[in-house]
């Protein structure tokens, strides 16, 4: 009996337990902290390719060597290793460097690798060509890879990684049959990554039921119409997963999608958060809960109901309306700012970092900002109003947060 009061005031303490985590000489350049500790689970911040002294190296591989080391800086910082990584986001300014990043990684992780998405974007925080952001599990005896062989997915990474109670599933291309072919018809690349998803998750006995976030990646050749008409008929209506859909430069290999995301296995622990001013949705819930972690979809400035639309001109204005967006999933989830541990920032263009900053820090308190990961996917919009004086999206935000 005192050995099982012990063993729940210990999962206790544990689940309790939010710490931000900084390397030795490590020093941040915006408010984010490097890692985030948080109950089983450690948010590693987007890293990128320079030396703690703000030195980079000349070549892509000692570019991707330095941002993998400094990676496993933060992770061993937390008092863990890189096989204790279950998910990671690789982001390229040059998605051709695919292979070479293959190779490397293979280094870092021979033996029971991470699931991982590999995305092109534009640019990236202080001129780095990569950045890599993870998630790891504190408890390696809950972590299991799968050995799932699909085209679709990144041959150097676990098509399938189950962490304790969540399943990450690597990035699906839009990709057809064992070759992994690129069909032309865009329909038929949105139906290829879904069913691949579909193939991942009945690996570990699920279904897109069980699904609580996804990130779809479309580039300039993926009508977002298309996408959302085929997706929306995997997925019970109103009962989707959270989703931050992101257009990007480029996906490795001419790919026009790519579907990543996370899971939970048990369906009890799994709950839509939906803000009372919101709609059902046939292809987003604002939040899902898995168990006591909250992923809430990717939100703009945009203002909903009667006249809906973004109404601000700058990124500061945009952003403090995306943040009252995300706070209305926060607290009818009961949460607060307080509670994230996580968010991607994507900008619209990079040269706003410090003034999107200087708003976003506003909300967090000084010395427990949550890990985050920025970037601009695309080219820069032109910025004027349309004749219904609504603006174009300069920024989008989306966050995980524990309870």
């Amino acid at each position: 009996m005192r050995l099982v009061l012990l063993l729940i005031a210990l999962s206790q303490a544990i689940a309790a337990e939010r710490r931000a985590v900084f390397p030795e000489g490590v020093k941040p350049i915006g408010p984010y902290s490097p890692g985030i500790l948080a109950g089983d689970s450690l948010y590693v911040s987007g890293q990128g390719a320079r030396a703690p002294d703000g030195t980079m190296a000349q070549d892509f591989r000692g570019q991707l060597r330095q941002t993998l080391e400094n990676v496993r800086a933060v992770v061993e910082a937390a008092g863990l290793t890189l096989a204790h990584v279950v998910y990671a986001q690789i982001y390229l300014e040059d998605a051709s460097r695919y292979d070479e990043v293959a190779a490397l990684w293979r280094e870092f992780f021979p033996r029971n690798p991470p699931a991982c998405a590999v995305v092109g974007v534009m640019r990236m925080p202080g001129g780095t060509p990569v950045e890599i952001n993870a998630v790891a599990l504190r408890d390696r005896s809950r972590r299991r890879s799968l050995e799932v062989r699909d085209a679709a997915t990144p041959p150097f990474c676990a098509a399938v990684v189950e962490a304790g109670d969540r399943v990450y599933l690597s990035g699906i291309f839009g990709r057809e049959g064992a070759g992994g072919n690129v069909p032309a018809d865009p329909a038929r690349q949105v139906e290829a990554a879904l069913d691949g998803m579909g193939r991942l998750l009945a690996a570990v006995g699920l279904d897109y039921r069980h699904m609580v976030f996804v990130n779809p990646y479309l580039t300039a050749a993926m009508p977002m119409e298309v996408m959302n008409r085929l997706y929306a008929k995997r997925f019970e209506f109103g009962n989707t997963p959270a989703r931050a859909t992101i257009r990007v430069a480029a996906l490795p290999g001419g790919a026009g999608i790519e579907f990543t995301g996370v899971a939970v296995k048990d369906l009890a622990l799994r709950r839509v958060v939906r803000p009372k001013n919101m709609a059902p949705s046939a292809t987003a819930s604002p939040c899902v809960f898995a168990g006591d972690v909250l992923y809430c979809s990717a939100k703009s400035g945009f203002i909903p109901g009667p006249r809906s639309g973004i109404y601000a001109a700058t990124v500061e204005h945009q952003l403090r309306q995306t943040m009252r967006n995300l706070l209305d999933g926060l607290e009818e989830a009961g949460l607060e700012f307080s509670h994230v541990v996580a968010t991607n920032v994507y900008l619209d263009d990079i040269a706003d970092f410090e003034r999107m900053n200087r708003v976003y820090a506003q909300y967090f308190a000084p010395g427990a900002y949550p890990a985050r990961t920025t970037v601009q996917p695309l080219a820069p919009v032109e910025r004027k109003p349309d004749p219904e004086d609504r603006w174009p999206m300069l920024e989008q935000v989306s966050l995980i947060a524990v309870r």
